[in-house]
């Protein structure tokens, strides 16, 4: 089914576009943020929304104001994060009832922690993280993973085991120190961008399908 358009109204009376899609028989919803370098209409963001939605996961991913505007400077955390509590509140009175998780990839997982860390988004259960960003490439360390403690609900984990944005050897700390409320699944071979190379045996729709079904088996056990 085609996404729906949805438009979101931030605090300071601007607004950004989301899209909608909700399968037959829907399970779950997940709010999904993009990344900093591509929007919600990247095909990335598509294939994962179109993947939730093949699972029963309905999804509604939305840009953030400076994609909106065609910027390609990301937001400021506090701007980021009234778009997230926008959307959450939005993907709430869709999700009629339904269990509802937010995340996103890289830039947006990790504004959508710092969003929930200081103010728990409206109705949300659990975050999901696709590639969390715990370090700038070539620059190993975990002060970006400082918020975590303070989110009180379960986080899902997605990396790939060849992201240069998540060092292994700090990632695994960090997600074992946030005790039961917290879990890591690892993609064998795949980056930042969940692509494996080829002498890897692996393919990206392999890569992709893996994620996707263990972002919803999880999100159903919560």
């Amino acid at each position: 089914m085609a996404p729906k358009e949805r438009t979101l109204k931030l605090p300071d009376g601007s607004t950004v576009s989301a899209l909608w899609q909700k399968p037959k028989g829907a399970k779950a919803v997940l709010v999904l943020a993009h990344g900093a370098g591509a929007g919600m209409t990247h095909k990335n963001m598509a294939a994962t929304a179109d993947g939730l939605e093949a699972r029963g996961i309905a999804v509604l991913r939305y840009n953030f104001p400076y994609m909106e505007r065609g910027s390609k400077r990301p937001d400021s955390p506090a701007i980021a994060h009234t778009a997230i509590r926008a959307a959450a509140a939005d993907a709430a009175r869709l999700a009629a009832g339904l269990p509802l998780f937010a995340g996103g990839r890289s830039f947006g997982a990790r504004m959508t922690s710092q969003a929930q860390s200081i103010e728990a988004l409206q109705s949300v259960a659990g975050l999901v993280f696709f590639a969390f960003p715990l370090h700038a490439p070539g620059k190993p360390g975990i002060e970006r993973a400082g918020h975590l403690s303070s989110v009180k609900i379960p986080m899902f984990f997605l990396q790939g085991t060849k992201d240069e944005f998540a060092d292994l050897d700090l990632l695994k700390p960090v997600v074992a120190k946030l005790g039961k409320r917290a879990r890591l699944h690892l993609a064998e071979h795949a980056d930042h961008s969940f692509h494996a190379p080829a002498k890897s045996g692996r393919k990206d729709p392999e890569v992709l399908a893996e994620i996707l079904d263990a972002a919803h088996d999880w999100m159903l056990k919560q």
